[in-house]
């Protein structure tokens, strides 16, 4: 077995032996423990320097270090990664900016990594890039079918396993999991949106692409078929994120909400803006701290995840976010459907990272009042 493959993916670089000529590579990564679950492409010599080149050659160029076990990732273990994944070489800059915008120091992703709840990182994609490498972003975007989706997500999870050491019941310590653990990545539908994409709201041009990460829950389903104005729409998705179930009703932070493209267009038909939905959005969703604290029924709770200036009256009203700018907004789906959905995050533990594909950043005006559109 060439070299490359002997050390793949120890987090140090260092080999862990000779593979025995002969040996079935699938089910030998499966008993190194390098795999997700799911069977991995063995990653050839040629596949990886393909991966390598595509992301700037030197392979043993640090990138970053992973948490919780702080593995350093090169761009050889990358591109091996990659490989593993099934990804194709053109994915390489999506995957190298979420790593970096995961291991940043406000996304603590030794924490994501380690917390018993069920959070697992999203990624988002927006711009060009989205399109040259023929992501989804619409029909059954959060679903199977799509190889950029599926195996840039799968990237993703097989670093924070194999470099980071986020091994379920060894430092990954979630109770539950969810789906999203396998993989989590969708473009926005710029194509079919009302409004203009995530990253030119946040001041980057329309020519840029971003890669959007933050720690989230599933989606969950917000549907609403009768509605003809913005109110009963959001009213719906209101009702989603007014449980006393999500992190983010007792731990605060960011939340993303997707608009399915049937909803946006009868959203903006009435004039409304993106920060006309969030700001609606945090306006009206929210519980009274007596239904959080479930009125002291078990002693008096004050809940100090919640910010400070929150007040702790049973009557009252306690924000799923603390300001419409913790709301990320975006257009994915198809355009037949009238569905929507609330993402809660993991709570104030975490913080979201938007970052340039290319490395650069915000070259606009951020749209403080929500009025840009395409």
């Amino acid at each position: 077995m060439d070299g490359i493959q002997e050390r793949a993916l120890h987090n140090n670089g260092e080999a862990r032996g000779t593979v025995p000529a002969g040996t079935d590579l699938v089910e030998w990564y499966y008993t190194q423990g390098f795999t997700d679950g799911l069977p991995v492409v063995p990653p050839t010599p040629e596949k990886v320097a393909a991966c390598v080149e595509a992301l700037g050659g030197d392979p043993q160029h640090e990138e970053c270090r992973v948490a919780p076990r702080w593995g350093v990732l090169t761009r050889e273990v990358m591109a091996i990664n990659m490989v593993m994944a099934g990804c194709k070489p053109d994915y390489a800059p999506v995957v190298r900016a979420a790593m970096l915008a995961l291991s940043a120091n406000a996304f603590n992703l030794n924490g994501v990594q380690a917390t018993t709840h069920m959070a697992a990182p999203l990624l988002v994609v927006n711009g060009p890039v989205a399109r040259e490498i023929g992501m989804n972003g619409g029909v059954n975007a959060f679903g199977s079918g799509n190889r950029a989706n599926a195996t840039i997500g799968r990237a993703i999870r097989l670093m924070l396993l194999n470099v980071g050491g986020g091994t379920p019941a060894d430092l990954d310590k979630s109770t539950l999991g969810h789906p999203g653990k396998y993989t989590y990545c969708v473009a926005e539908n710029e194509a079919d949106s009302p409004f203009a994409p995530y990253h030119v709201e946040k001041g980057f041009a329309p020519e840029d692409s971003t890669v959007f990460v933050i720690a989230a829950e599933p989606p969950h389903s917000c549907t609403n078929h009768v509605a003809d104005d913005p109110e009963g729409i959001l009213d719906t998705i209101c009702s989603a994120m007014s449980t006393i179930a999500n992190n983010n009703a007792v731990s605060s932070g960011h939340c993303a909400v997707v608009i399915g493209p049937e909803h946006a267009r009868t959203i903006a038909a009435k004039g409304w803006t993106r920060h006309d939905i969030r700001s609606y959005l945090h306006m009206n969703s929210g519980n009274p701290f007596g239904k959080l604290a479930f009125e002291h029924r078990y002693g008096k709770v004050y809940n100090r995840n919640l910010p400070r200036w929150y007040k702790r009256d049973l009557d009252a009203r306690i924000p799923i976010v603390p300001s419409p700018d913790h709301i990320h907004l975006f257009v994915i789906g198809g355009t037949a459907g009238r569905f929507s959905a609330f993402i809660p995050g993991w709570g104030h533990m975490s913080s979201p990272v938007l970052r340039g594909i290319e490395g650069g950043g915000p070259s606009g005006p951020v749209c403080v009042d929500g009025t840009c559109y395409l």
